[in-house]
């Protein structure tokens, strides 16, 4: 145990949680859902590993709000008994360990595979395709105002079922990296030219009214937002996103100042892509991020290739941090962090094995101890 224990390893309260620390497992994409989008049961016994620092924050894999909102298979959703069944067996497995576990709501709009949508339209923000798709793959098609409020439900709808039905401590709102929500929010995905569309305000509106239905339906304390300001994967990347986020990241604090917390991820990642920091111009932070949202109970989570020093930098200034790779690799992080244990080396190799029921890379890790040092 080191003499002076860095805040990182602090407890902290957020939301209606009292953590132990401020380690937390990100949001991480595994594909280990079946075909009617229900968590396979292996899936249990990989939550129940990081969960097993007690007082820890899990941040759930991306999970759908509804099938039309789809468009990768082998994802997990959150509509049907079965999935409430699935989860709530994974919800009480993590609370027994006492810790607490987020859902990540999910809407992929342009980013998703047509072919895998059936009868479900092809939607985005804007009729702009991805670059990297073929010629000859159809184009999304604007959401109509009347489809924006039904998304607007259908948010609300995922964050009752989590909580309510499948035992949740609250949800995340992804916002980030390119998804629906960000297509709406970066002028390089939104050209439309109604009250969504054009300035700052506009292209705010869908996330703030998403966010607005989601805090409606489970209370702010069990509601958050994550957001990339900064992302340029899936051609994201204005200019400068600081106008768009600060006004947006200000409505969020003025709307709902008791929202559990806010989670940016930081500049030097895009997609799987770390950037060296000292490669990245100098006003390239989300400094402005926390200037506005961290004071008093406002959390913020940052996220984004960090090490272990990093980690305790940013937790010196009031940060949770969240680890993604890392923590894959080794379910026992807190503890390793904290007494500078080595870490397991990770298998990117096996980080999207869809559909699989195989340990291989999920649940085989070791754990440094047998026993918490936290």
């Amino acid at each position: 145990m080191p003499a002076t224990v860095p805040q990182l390893f602090q407890p902290i309260s957020v939301g209606d949680m009292q953590l132990k620390h401020r380690v937390v497992l990100a949001p991480l994409t595994r594909f280990r859902a079946d075909g009617e989008r229900v968590p396979l049961p292996i899936v249990k016994e990989y939550y129940i590993q990081r969960a097993s620092e007690p007082g820890t924050l899990l941040i759930s894999e991306a999970t759908f709000i509804d099938e039309c909102a789809s468009g990768y298979l082998n994802v997990p959703g959150i509509w049907s008994e079965a999935q409430f069944a699935a989860w709530k067996e994974i919800t009480d497995a993590v609370h027994a360990q006492g810790s607490f576990i987020f859902l990540q709501l999910w809407a992929l709009g342009r980013a998703a595979q047509p072919s895998t949508l059936g009868d479900h339209p092809y939607v985005s923000a804007s009729g702009i395709p991805l670059r990297d798709r073929p010629a000859d793959q159809i184009k999304p098609r604007p959401l109509s105002k009347a489809e924006i409020a039904e998304y607007a439900r259908l948010y609300a709808r995922a964050a009752a079922n989590a909580v309510h039905k499948a035992g949740f401590d609250g949800v995340e709102i992804h916002g980030a990296n390119g998804y629906l929500i960000d297509q709406f929010l970066q002028d390089v995905s939104n050209v439309r030219s109604d009250e969504y569309g054009g300035s700052v305000e506009n292209r705010a509106r869908f996330a703030l009214e998403v966010v607005d239905a989601v805090v409606a339906a489970v209370g702010p304390k069990k509601a958050a937002l994550r957001i990339s300001p900064w992302n340029t994967w899936q051609d994201m990347g204005m200019k400068d996103p600081k106008p768009t986020f600060s006004y947006l990241v200000e409505q969020i604090k003025a709307r709902h100042p008791d929202l559990a917390f806010i989670h940016a991820v930081e500049p030097r990642v895009s997609g799987a892509d770390i950037r060296a920091e000292d490669s990245m111009p100098e006003d390239m932070s989300n400094d402005f991020v926390r200037q506005i949202w961290s004071s008093g109970s406002r959390r913020l989570i940052s996220a984004g290739g960090y090490t272990r020093d990093a980690a305790i930098r940013d937790g010196e200034k009031g940060d949770l941090v969240a680890f993604g790779r890392r923590y894959i690799a080794n379910p026992d992080l807190p503890s390793r962090l904290l007494h500078d244990y080595p870490l397991n080396p990770y298998d990117r190799k096996t980080f999207y094995d869809a559909g699989s029921s195989s340990p291989k890379g999920y649940t085989d890790y070791p754990f440094y101890l047998a026993k918490s040092q936290l």
